[in-house]
């Protein structure tokens, strides 16, 4: 079978990264077509998942626009040179674009119902829309329903594995004891159209001395710190993440994704935005992996309160394994699926 995939975004590598080296080990071509978006490249080239650059991020609805109409163009290009059986991606806009042109096949694996302008122009053009049962948008389209977690696709236990000795690489020390454990904080830039109104932790400074008072921080951050925060930015090899997050006390960030990231590791997890997902809403109110807090006041608060239960660890690693009960290997469903061409069943 011959499959083009289309990644826009570093999450999106995470997703496809382990389909793309079981597939590739089981004899299938693939094609993996990519833009320039934060680090996309460069976990491409670290995973050595070879990829074409069609495009480079742009922001705003113009600059979203034009590259839209560019990168599909160069896809639609290279998808009659490569001709390939089916088409996939997360987002999937140039993939259904480019699929309803060419009579082929456009699998679109999406979780993220903020992402209205997108989704109403993805969602009819698609084969068919992939979303967890979590997922409360509307789609109009042929929709298919999974009982898990995007990210579950490369952290369910069955794809990964933490290594245990990745803090020793960056002298991160923690012992036993809770103070001298440590706290992952991600900012996010807020830049794109879907985070239009989102607001998340304003005061970073003074959020970030108050965790600093109960142990020990490190910031990843896609904008630029302040000087006052520059000491505590986490400097690391960027497969390196999910080992180190998965050692954490805690998180705390505005990122959904990471905040999922880290409650399906076991991790405590504080999510501090106003901009809701269904996954998030699903992990909050249903298996208590994630505290979603709508204002930096109640994140605090809530990151305090589980800073000082000794408890917390143990409980969440039990509420992760609740989960997990539910919920399916995402990696090996994709793989089942598309080997078997269920997208054709209706």
């Amino acid at each position: 079978m011959k499959i083009i995939i289309d990644i826009l975004h570093p999450a999106h590598v995470h997703f496809f990264k382990n389909f793309i080296l079981d597939m590739q080990q089981d004899g299938h071509e693939i094609l993996v077509t990519t833009r320039s978006k934060d680090i996309t490249t460069n976990l491409l080239d670290q995973y050595k998942i070879p990829y074409t650059k069609i495009s480079d991020s742009k922001i705003g609805l113009v600059g979203m626009a034009t590259e839209l109409i560019s990168r599909t163009r160069k896809f639609i290009k290279i998808a009659k040179e490569f001709k390939p059986d089916v088409l996939m991606g997360e987002h999937g806009t140039t993939i259904a674009i480019a699929g309803k042109l060419l009579k082929v096949p456009s699998l679109v694996y999406w979780d993220t119902e903020v992402a209205k302008l997108v989704n109403t122009i993805t969602y009819p053009l698609a084969t068919t829309v992939y979303t967890p049962t979590s997922y409360t948008g509307k789609v109009h389209g042929h929709h298919v329903t999974y009982k898990g977690y995007q990210k579950l696709a490369y952290l369910h236990p069955n794809q990964f594995t933490p290594n245990k000795d990745i803090l020793k690489k960056y002298n991160i020390t923690q012992e036993k004891d809770q103070k001298n454990g440590f706290v992952l904080i991600r900012f996010v830039a807020f830049k794109y159209n879907h985070d239009k109104d989102c607001i998340g932790i304003k005061n970073k400074i003074d959020f970030v001395q108050e965790i600093a008072k109960h142990q020990k921080v490190y910031i990843s951050s896609e904008s630029p710190l302040p000087e006052e925060l520059k000491p505590y930015e986490l400097k690391i090899d960027v497969t390196d993440i999910f080992d180190i997050m998965s050692q954490a006390s805690l998180y705390i960030g505005e990122s959904p994704t990471m905040a999922t990231e880290a409650a399906l590791l076991g991790v405590p997890s504080v999510y501090i935005s106003n901009s809701p997902r269904g996954y998030i809403t699903e992990l909050h109110e249903k298996y208590k992996l994630v505290i979603w807090a709508q204002t930096e006041r109640d994140g605090l608060k809530e990151s305090i309160n589980i800073l000082t239960n000794k408890e917390s660890k143990t409980t969440w690693q039990k509420r992760k394994e609740t989960m997990l009960k539910d919920m399916i290997d995402v990696t090996e469903w994709m793989k089942e699926t598309v080997k078997n061409k269920d997208w054709k069943k209706k």
